[in-house]
């Protein structure tokens, strides 16, 4: 084993130089080289960057990944080099958990088949779902990470670096001071100039790094603004799978309401003739819009909550809604009782 026992004896004297140099500082007794102030002000910003950006990026792929496993899962594949593996979303188990039981209960029956079909489309929504999750992660969760790792950590290895020339500097200056002889003077004067030297030019690669995380903002506002776009399209095609679902439901449900061929030939009754016969009131919460198509039939509104009657003689698909002054049929489906 090669020691070299000189080396290690520098090494060691200036880390004693700098401990010295720190300890003098704390007690008031050494002066500080203070950075200007624009200097002063690139470092708040690189710290406020590093603390701000590690933020964003743990709080984005806690809502990308809510299972902190799955998390820890990932980051020990990427650190051995191995691809992830490709897990289903709570969407997919739900969907395939619905059309399990759909078949369970009877493909031909209203319920049954109701939820085959709800199953289905949550499958496509949890693939939807991992394909927004891809593009955010493409486009703004690892431009973070890979600036976090490569620039920000090289910024702070060189600010590192820094803060030792400057005790290195202050420790020179402090030597100068306490010399009293002209050859230990002259010394001093030597070893400040050769300290000065590195610290100026270590001083100039930190500021020009520093000075770079402008470009890195740019550059992060673009991440975020496809990152923002990612979103929009996700929840967009969610809305248009979902309407889709709601109006095929709808029309499933209408096309299984008997319609007597006596109810052809006479006009519907009156709203208020069919809840003369009944008092039993309830409210109901409104799980997703209704366009009314006909008169008689009350349109509704996503989550909110009207009176209904539980049972119309005429229709057992059908209730009685009353919202306000207003009053007529909606289906079942389309409510939740609240009790």
């Amino acid at each position: 084993m090669d020691f070299n026992v000189k080396k290690f004896v520098g090494e060691a004297g200036t880390a004693f130089s700098r401990l010295v140099q720190l300890t003098e500082e704390k007690l008031g007794t050494s002066e500080r080289t203070e950075l200007d102030s624009h200097f002063e002000s690139l470092l708040e910003r690189s710290d406020a960057t590093k603390m701000w950006t590690e933020k964003l990026l743990k709080n984005s792929e806690a809502v990308l990944t809510p299972n902190p496993g799955y998390r820890v899962e990932d980051f020990l594949f990427e650190k051995i080099e191995k691809k992830r593996p490709n897990r289903l979303t709570n969407l997919e188990y739900l969907g395939l958990d619905m059309m399990e039981a759909g078949n369970v209960f009877g493909s031909s029956s209203p319920y049954g088949s109701s939820l085959i079909k709800v199953g289905q489309i949550e499958q496509k929504l949890g693939t939807t779902e991992r394909e927004y999750i891809g593009a955010v992660n493409q486009s703004y969760i690892m431009p973070l990470r890979k600036f976090l790792d490569g620039e920000m950590k090289t910024i702070m290895k060189e600010r590192s670096i820094l803060e030792n020339k400057r005790i290195d500097l202050d420790a020179c200056k402090n030597k100068l001071r306490k010399a009293r002889s002209i050859q230990g003077q002259q010394a001093a004067e030597r070893e400040l100039r050769v300290a000065q030297a590195e610290f100026d030019r270590q001083a100039e690669i930190t500021r020009l790094l520093l000075e770079g995380i402008s470009s890195s903002h740019a550059s992060h506002l673009r991440c975020l603004h496809e990152m923002v776009q990612a979103q929009a399209n996700y929840h967009a095609q969610c809305n248009t799978i979902m309407q889709s679902l709601a109006t095929e439901l709808a029309n499933a449900s209408h096309g299984m309401s008997p319609t007597p061929a006596a109810t052809l030939s006479t006009p519907q009754p009156s709203v208020a003739t069919l809840v003369l016969n009944s008092e039993s009131w309830t409210k109901a919460r409104v799980l997703c819009d209704y366009d009314a198509n006909a008169h008689f039939e009350l349109s509704l509104m996503a989550d909110e909550v009207i009176d209904v009657v539980v049972d119309d003689p005429a229709d057992s698909d059908y209730v009685i809604g009353q919202r306000g002054s207003q009053r007529g049929k909606v289906p079942r489906a389309f409510l939740e009782p609240i009790s």
